[in-house]
């Protein structure tokens, strides 16, 4: 938790243009799009087995319930700024892409990605007659090293949302679930093969999906100085990869919501440099947007 904390203060003291919030907690309902009420009812209650906790990651706790219900609540209000006029908007954690419907696991509680894109598509369809003959797609592009199982689990039946995965192949989880398009990187992979098959896999999103909203898990944990990673981009090759997500989603003017997935780096200090360099390169990006697109202009968002 330590490394949540040090981000914000170091994102409230250097880069101003930064609006804090404090993230509301996901409802039982909001979290129902996503999720078994079994499960639900056990993560509220307490109710969780030493299995389950076990699969998660850390002991069950009123603390950790509350921190996961407010996680899911931060990406579904970056998921609404972002989509009312921001373009851009982000959680400073989030990226729980491990949590199945029915459970939790590497570190995950609930699926912030998936109740998030659910809950968006149901509030879009609310908006009128013209929207409900046109639904709300989500493209999920998860930059984590990890595969997000939990999420294409959740989303394997549902033509609406559109699952890219670039993972480690040899890393956790080492059952991974199909996704609509996974790309797995062999172990040391490097800035120039890594930005290659980004580029691949965005044009081949590009060729079979025509997304309203981009969910973007930018993990931090690809970097080479990930205890975890088993790749091996420099801070100039996470920089690329933030670069061309940002300008992909620009160049089709779709809104998106940034988490911050995963990042466990050697030292605390290499991880919160990588991630304030995606929050520095975000916050260029929403100041485009601003400048080029006011609110009263947008075709995608809420009203």
């Amino acid at each position: 938790m330590a490394k949540y904390a040090a981000l914000r203060e170091r994102l409230a003291a250097g880069l101003p243009q930064v609006r804090l919030q404090q993230a509301l907690p996901a409802s039982d309902g909001e979290l129902a799009l996503a999720h078994t009420p079994r499960y639900i009812q056990a993560v509220a209650e307490g109710g969780l087995t030493p299995a389950e906790q076990r699969e998660i990651g850390f002991p069950w706790s009123p603390a950790m319930a509350e921190r996961a219900r407010r996680s899911v609540g931060a990406t579904v209000q970056a998921c609404r700024a972002a989509m009312a006029g921001e373009g851009i908007a982000a959680n400073l954690a989030g990226g729980t892409h491990h949590a199945y419907a029915h459970k939790g696991g590497g570190f995950c509680v609930f699926n912030d990605t998936a109740v998030a894109a659910r809950l968006m598509q149901a509030e879009w369809q609310r908006h009128g007659a013209a929207r409900r003959q046109r639904p709300l797609r989500v493209a999920v592009i998860d930059l984590d090293v990890h595969q997000g199982n939990g999420t294409a689990s959740i989303f394997r039946d549902d033509p609406s949302v559109f699952t890219l995965s670039l993972h480690g192949a040899k890393n956790f989880p080492f059952r991974k679930e199909p996704g609509d398009l996974d790309v797995d990187l062999p172990d040391g992979c490097d800035d120039a093969t890594y930005i290659e098959a980004l580029e691949w896999a965005l044009h081949e999103l590009e060729r079979r999906f025509e997304p309203g909203l981009v969910i973007y898990l930018a993990g931090a944990d690809p970097h080479e100085g990930d205890r975890l990673g088993r790749l091996k981009l420099t801070d100039d090759g996470m920089e690329a990869r933030d670069r061309r997500v940002f300008e992909w989603v620009w160049q089709r003017r779709i809104p998106m919501a940034m988490t911050m997935a995963g990042g466990y780096g050697h030292d605390i200090e290499s991880t919160l440099r990588v991630q304030f360099n995606t929050w520095r390169l975000a916050v260029s990006h929403w100041q485009r947007w601003q400048a080029a697109l006011p609110a009263a202009q947008w075709h995608n968002g809420l009203p």
